[in-house]
């Protein structure tokens, strides 16, 4: 007899709000899902509320959440999993970022997050990598398109700094400026020490005759460097020794990767997989079926839900759910497994950027309810309820205990 198989899929970004150009519906809701809308008619659905520290929920607290990793008690954030990603040794003591190359103006107002989507950098991470300042070094590597991981290594740092991305903390407008988080001497220092380097890199950046080129073709110049997430080294308990179950992990990003990785999670690579609107959706879902034959536990990750919703294209958006459904059809031939499809949070298409709204979850395999398709309205309807993140996985295992006595 088959062995109780689990599969979570998570549509990054997956919720938002309802959208003028949509007759006032979300992209989820819109769009025509009739393998979203089965698993949904066929199985449990509900709604997740998100678990965040700051303004908005970040990905890596999404993530970890899910998984049902307390970021309180693990604060490991986004600058280690970038650092790790970008292939830098983290060590004991170290300082890691998450960078975006950034554009801002002669009065340093950020005109562009991500320089226009910049995807070739390394010119001018050439320029600032290997930096010291007051005895601190900083190591920057490329992560893919306009990010960086940077690390800062010395002694007498520590990771309990501000954002200086204004997309997060307080959500000003404004360039924001690191300041300690706590009164301590290393805070005060690593916050300091790290401004000189933002300052200085801004100074080498924009005379950077890569960035000259840029302006004389009419594009952004990457003039500056947003960061966020500083995180020291945390040592993570592994996904199977937690929960008994082998895993592994379906991602094209290098954050999805990571954060597998640092679970103990087997990488399966999908050519083509870029977490890119054209990525290969039908590659990952072949493999997620391959996986199912070795791994109790597969974990796929899609990317461009949030991504789309992020450039504000809530048409491309709907567009993309719809053609993720079109790989979904043989779920609904699986036996004795347990589906989860939903999401780390939800992104708003008018606000550009992830959202608190709760964030639509359908579980298929162990009963239903009298939900008839999956969107965020009609998740409200759901004998799940509404849920923090951090609580799924004592549902998943219950579930998973529960089908596996009704197959015995």
């Amino acid at each position: 007899m088959a062995k109780t198989k689990i599969v979570l899929i998570i549509m990054d970004g997956l919720g938002d709000k309802p959208a003028e150009i949509l007759g006032r519906k979300t992209p989820l809701e819109a769009a025509r899902t009739p393998n979203l809308d089965l698993l949904a008619e066929r199985g449990v659905c509900g709604l997740m509320l998100p678990v965040y520290h700051t303004a908005i929920p970040t990905s890596e607290e999404g993530h970890l959440s899910l998984f049902g990793y307390s970021t309180e008690k693990y604060p490991i954030r986004r600058g280690y999993f970038t650092a790790m990603g970008a292939g830098i040794k983290v060590k004991k003591g170290d300082v890691c970022l998450r960078g975006n190359f950034a554009t801002v103006d002669k009065k340093m107002n950020v005109i562009d997050r991500r320089a226009g989507r910049i995807a070739k950098t390394q010119p001018l991470i050439r320029a600032i990598n290997g930096m010291v300042i007051d005895g601190v070094k900083f190591l920057v590597k490329y992560a893919g398109g306009h990010r960086v991981g940077i690390v800062m290594r010395g002694k007498g740092l520590s990771s309990n700094i501000s954002d200086g991305d204004p997309h997060y903390g307080k959500l000003q407008k404004g360039l924001r400026k690191i300041v300690p988080l706590d009164g301590t001497k290393k805070a005060k220092f690593s916050a300091d020490v790290l401004n000189k380097f933002l300052s200085k890199s801004h100074l080498i950046l924009k005379n950077h005759l890569f960035n000259k080129k840029r302006e004389s073709k009419g594009l952004l110049s990457a003039n500056y460097i947003l960061v966020r997430g500083a995180s020291s080294y945390v040592k993570l308990p592994s996904f199977k020794k937690r929960y008994g179950f082998s895993v592994c992990c379906i991602a094209g990003k290098v954050l999805y990767q990571q954060i597998g990785r640092a679970l103990g999670m087997k990488l399966i690579k999908v050519r083509g997989a870029d977490g890119s609107p054209k990525t290969n959706l039908k590659g990952k879902f072949i493999a997620l079926k391959r996986s199912l034959k070795k791994y109790d536990f597969v974990f796929l990750h899609i990317k461009a839900t949030d991504s789309l919703a992020e450039d504000g294209n809530c048409v491309g958006k709907k567009k993309f759910i719809e053609k993720v459904d079109k790989y979904m059809n043989f779920l609904l031939e699986l036996e004795n497994t347990l589906i989860i499809v939903t999401a780390d949070h939800s992104t708003c298409c008018k606000l550009r950027r992830h959202c608190t709204e709760p964030i639509p979850i359908l579980i298929y395999g162990i009963g239903k309810d009298k939900v008839s398709c999956f969107s965020e309205k009609a998740c409200r309807k759901g004998k799940l309820g509404k849920f923090s993140q951090l609580k799924l996985m004592s549902k998943v295992v219950n579930f998973y205990k529960k089908l596996k006595t009704k197959k015995l």
